[in-house]
């Protein structure tokens, strides 16, 4: 069970998170979770770089481990990296001193100052203690390309419908996603283009933006 856009409740009880951006701009920012991987990360910045959009990437240090080249060349392109964990951890089933290593393994490789939590799942004390040292990214509106019961179709719907101005929108670019972005990414650039809106990273976070 999943929500696809976040109530203003939960935004409201989590407020030292980041689920959207005040921006007076018609941008979103559309971030991928769990990469790099090959085949499907360099799919995605090439599209990227088509449509002359930029991206986050939430990586998981032991992919950026396997795949130093494609991490290397997300920065190259001018996207940005977030700190995902080591080993894509779920917080609500781990240990605080583990999960706090874990995300400190990771942050060897990325360098960030944001950090999204897989499954956005943590405990409370994993993020007070985070918070302190890092720009907690949630998000706005949720694709659903990881849920297998969904149609391609229903997943394009979930973004089209639900962004706005602000949006930070989550992607994955992993296996189990694989064949559900390659058809809704394009035609979600493609709706993005016809309204006049861009795709920018989250570099405004690590300034003095107002967050939402």
């Amino acid at each position: 069970m999943y929500l696809v856009k976040t109530p203003p409740l939960i935004k409201s009880i989590f407020s030292d998170f980041v689920w959207s951006v005040d921006t007076m701009e018609n941008e979103v920012f559309i971030t991928f979770d769990d990469g790099p991987v090959p085949g499907l990360t360099p799919w995605i910045l090439d599209l990227l770089a088509e449509y002359q959009f930029k991206a986050t990437f939430f990586c998981v240090g032991e992919n950026v481990s396997r795949y130093p080249m494609i991490y290397n060349r997300i920065l190259d392109e001018g996207h940005l990296a977030g700190n995902h964990t080591e080993h894509h951890l779920n917080g609500w089933l781990t240990d605080n001193e583990t999960y706090l290593n874990d995300v400190k393994m990771c942050h060897k490789k990325v360098h960030s100052p944001l950090f999204r939590p897989p499954y956005g799942k943590m405990k409370r004390a994993q993020s007070n203690v985070l918070k302190t040292e890092k720009t907690i990214v949630m998000w706005d509106v949720l694709s659903g390309d990881f849920d297998q019961s969904i149609s391609r179709e229903k997943c394009l719907a979930n973004v089209i419908d639900n962004y706005s101005r602000g949006s930070v929108i989550v992607f994955h670019d992993n296996l189990k996603a694989e064949a559900k972005l390659r058809y809704v990414l394009p035609l979600f650039l493609e709706e993005l283009t016809s309204k006049d809106f861009i795709s920018s990273n989250l570099e405004c976070l690590t300034e003095s933006y107002i967050l939402a």
